[in-house]
């Protein structure tokens, strides 16, 4: 019993929502319960910290003056921005060694996981190189980078985020732009790409009262920029759609009944050792659960007939 008044101490009931998370939610209910109430460990992916690395580069080239902003200029700065990134996140160093599968012990453990690096940075020399062909930094002057905003909406829900660029035009009119170090979707799933945005344009709408003119994707693993005009009637359709989503989160919080839901996305999961679909079992439940209803609450709830 020690124990478990502990794990309720270090857990914490869900308190606001990210595109992430939501995302998450969506994809599977029992991620959502690892990643936000258990707080399970996941290993760091070579593809998720380019992306991190990419961002750091691209974020920090706006500190030179236009003139200076130039593709070698953004390459030069890869090797500073990894070791920044290694220093705050020491768990990295182990990266290419685990992808080796052997530790990286011995010399050819260490020249394989070298070579590895060596490849992984060059790529990222490429995804940096391919933005200056969809953008010219040297014409941008961003508002804002790496920008936190946080909107509580009527319902008392908090939402969250951080945008990777805001710019404001000369009119005031905001565009909101976000760097994918990926490939760009096909036709049929650019809706699910854009809920991030739109997530993004509603915090904004909220906070600010004014709905951003643009949103824009920019896919450097592909070299297509995807662009959407949001209108009102959207991000509230947006907005109810999280609702909604909340409400379903908190139910599951409070009752404990988090299901998997599996799709081909399973085969990238963490965390496969504790799901039930694989034959795993999930950590005890942190958080105190709410009692189920009888049949005779719930009929008395509803009402006679």
């Amino acid at each position: 019993m020690e124990t478990r008044t502990d794990d309720v101490r270090a857990a914490a009931r869900p308190a606001s929502l990210s595109p992430s998370r939501a995302s998450d939610f969506m994809q599977c209910p029992l991620l959502y319960r690892f990643r936000v109430i258990d707080k399970l460990p996941e290993k760091p992916s070579e593809a998720a910290t380019r992306g991190t690395l990419v961002h750091a580069v691209l974020e920090r080239l706006f500190d030179a003056p236009s003139a200076e902003r130039t593709a070698p200029r953004a390459k030069e700065l890869i090797p500073g921005q990894w070791d920044r990134l290694r220093e705050a996140k020491p768990e990295l160093a182990e990266l290419f060694a685990q992808a080796d599968g052997d530790g990286g012990d011995g010399a050819d453990g260490g020249d394989r996981a070298a070579e590895r690096m060596a490849r992984w940075l060059a790529d990222a020399e490429k995804l940096v190189e391919r933005w200056f062909t969809l953008e010219d930094p040297t014409r941008l002057e961003p508002a804002e980078r790496e920008l936190f905003v946080e909107a509580e909406l009527a319902s008392g829900l908090k939402l969250r985020g951080i945008i990777d660029r805001v710019d404001v035009a000369p009119t005031g009119e905001v565009r909101i732009v976000d760097y994918k170090t990926g490939k760009a979707p096909r036709p049929e799933y650019a809706e699910g790409a854009l809920f991030q945005m739109k997530f993004y344009a509603l915090v904004v709408w909220r906070l600010k009262g004014l709905i951003p003119r643009r949103l824009q994707l920019v896919y450097l693993g592909s070299g297509d920029v995807i662009t959407y005009d949001p209108v009102a009637a959207d991000l509230e359709r947006v907005e109810r759609k999280l609702l909604a989503l909340w409400d379903a989160i908190v139910l599951a919080t409070e009752t404990g009944n988090w299901r998997p839901r599996p799709t081909k996305l399973c085969g990238w999961c963490d965390h496969q050792a504790v799901c039930p679909e694989f034959g795993g079992t999930p950590p005890p439940y942190p958080l105190p659960v709410r009692p189920p209803e009888s049949p005779d609450a719930e009929q008395g709830r509803m009402g006679p007939g």
